[in-house]
């Protein structure tokens, strides 16, 4: 693809590098292959890769759908030091390793798509902050919206964000990402982008913490409405746009992730209000629920901006041992009555 930045030069992506082969990393490269880029998909693991390339499917993380012909695989982070576009999907917690690991290889100027959600445990940084800290010369971009991996790589209809502050690159990246099935929507705030994003799973628990006690739809509606208002202040407090919340990446990633156990946030705290512990819970998960690890650093980032979140904190204390599923729910009963207002 080949779009004219702002100077008047051309940017031209033909070929992608994908950093991590879990399920949405795989259904990434699905999405880069049908746009038409030459796609390598980058697995920490060796056998991983090896599996990949003979049995054209990943049925590891990605169980059920072939592969797409073309796709290619590595391990090796230096088989993308020649890729034009790279799309990061580690694991939150484990992106500032991988960056650095890729900082040897990453050529000044190549744009890197951040597409993992989460806050940084101990720093309190969002994932384009660890970017920059890790590769300052990658122009910086953030893909976040409603989608489960398994329906994004069958083709099914999907709409993103894609947040840049660089309007002429973020017009070349919507472009090249572009596909049949998958429809990306340009804005330019990137913490709005990533604040919605990394707060939607925390509160993805909360509603699976209700189903599990069935506590019925009301309460259901009521979390999703009263944490998208928690989802909103503290995007604002951190310098994001109220309005980028409201779109996909915020209010759409919420509705989505705190509506069905396929997401992996609603089924941890689905199995946490049917009385597993929190180990019980995780054992045996494969794919990481990102906001177990989130949670703890999403309230210590809203208590030092001095943000209200009382589903978000009472997520984290849950999950730390500190409170009870029953503890939980009075908390958030009793609170002060109070205007209703975001």
């Amino acid at each position: 693809m080949t779009n004219e930045n702002a100077s008047g030069g051309r940017m031209e992506f033909r070929t992608a590098g994908v950093i991590g082969a879990g399920a949405w990393g795989t259904a990434l490269a699905q999405v880069c292959v049908r746009a038409g880029l030459d796609t390598t998909l980058q697995a920490r693991e060796p056998q991983l890769v090896e599996t990949l390339r003979t049995t054209r499917a990943n049925d590891l993380y990605l169980p059920g759908v072939p592969l797409a012909e073309g796709l290619k695989f590595t391990a090796d982070l230096a088989d993308l030091g020649d890729c034009d576009l790279i799309l990061a999907v580690p694991p939150a917690q484990h992106m500032r390793a991988t960056l650095t690991a890729f900082a040897p290889h990453h050529r000044p100027g190549v744009p890197v798509v951040l597409c993992s959600k989460g806050v940084e445990r101990g720093t309190m940084k969002l994932m384009t902050e660890v970017l920059a800290e890790t590769l300052p010369d990658a122009p910086a971009a953030v893909l976040s919206g409603p989608s489960f991996a398994g329906e994004v790589a069958r083709g099914l209809p999907t709409a993103v964000t894609l947040a840049c502050a660089d309007q002429a690159l973020g017009q070349a990246l919507l472009s090249t990402l572009s596909a049949p099935g998958f429809r990306p929507y340009l804005a330019t705030d990137l913490i709005g982008a990533e604040a919605g994003g990394a707060l939607k799973n925390v509160l993805a628990i909360a509603c699976g913490v209700s189903e599990g006690r069935q506590l019925g739809r009301s309460a259901h509606a009521a979390l999703i409405t009263r944490g998208f208002a928690e989802m909103t202040r503290l995007a604002v407090a951190m310098g994001g746009q109220a309005e980028t919340v409201a779109g996909l990446c915020g209010l759409g990633d919420l509705v989505l992730t705190c509506s069905s156990p396929q997401s992996r946030n609603m089924s941890l705290g689905l199995a946490l209000g049917q009385g597993q512990t929190v180990e019980q819970a995780l054992a045996g998960k494969r794919s990481v629920a990102e906001g177990y690890e989130s949670a703890p650093a999403v309230r210590a980032l809203a208590a030092r901006l001095g943000v209200e979140t009382p589903i978000a904190e009472g997520i984290a204390a849950l999950l730390a041992g500190e409170i009870t599923v029953d503890g939980l729910i009075d908390g958030l009963l009793s609170r002060p009555l109070k205007a209703e207002r975001v």
